[in-house]
């Protein structure tokens, strides 16, 4: 498939009824019910720890507002992930435009997820990713897709390494939404290249 010569924030492509299937999963845009099941089950705790701790039902609901804007701006957003099975509505993952500004990252396409802890250790954050990167290297013309977490969040950065995402010590950062000696300031971060084209090999081979 041919890229446009668009950059990320000028494509706004048009959003189906489903953005990517899996084998097991759904990642669809989010439907007047996932809210409440995103408040039962994902602004929780445990899901959480690594974020603050469970939002206020106000701020959940500014979230929701800016998924609707980044889908409306740039054509993507953090999408919902459903189950194929059952139907159940398993948490989000999908792309944004990273909001550090003044910092490097500023802008870039950036890949996140955030599931229900009963749906943890299934491989479903790995396989609603996988989909998402997919979509990202065929629908943008970016060079790579960024993702960022606090270093103690393990399980995090652990899924980015199994994607494939490079670590980047050059990127981390301290998140402004933290005070600099709070424990949840320091984030590393993990890069994708973007793949070769199909038929292509590394730079500079025929």
């Amino acid at each position: 498939m041919t890229r446009s010569t668009q950059s990320c924030a000028e494509q706004r492509p048009s959003v189906p009824e489903v953005i990517a299937e899996t084998a097991r999963l759904i990642v669809r845009p989010w439907s007047e019910a996932d809210r409440v099941e995103y408040l039962a089950t994902c602004n929780t705790q445990a899901v959480t720890a690594n974020l603050g701790g469970p939002a206020k039902i106000a701020d959940v609901d500014a979230a929701l507002e800016r998924i609707r804007t980044s889908q409306q701006e740039n054509g993507f957003s953090f999408w919902a992930v459903e189950r194929k099975s059952d139907h159940a509505f398993l948490g989000y993952c999908g792309l944004k435009r990273a909001a550090l500004p003044g910092m490097a990252l500023n802008g870039e396409v950036e890949i996140g997820w955030r599931l229900r802890e009963d749906a943890w250790g299934k491989g479903y954050a790995l396989e609603a990713a996988l989909a998402v990167l997919d979509w990202a290297w065929t629908n943008l013309d970016c060079d790579r897709v960024v993702s960022f977490t606090v270093s103690s969040n393990e399980a995090s950065w652990r899924l980015m390494e199994r994607l494939g995402m490079t670590r980047r010590p050059d990127l981390d950062f301290a998140h402004p939404s933290f005070a600099p000696d709070h424990p949840l300031s320091a984030h590393v971060t993990y890069v994708a290249d973007r793949p070769p084209a199909k038929g292509q090999g590394a730079a500079g081979s025929p």
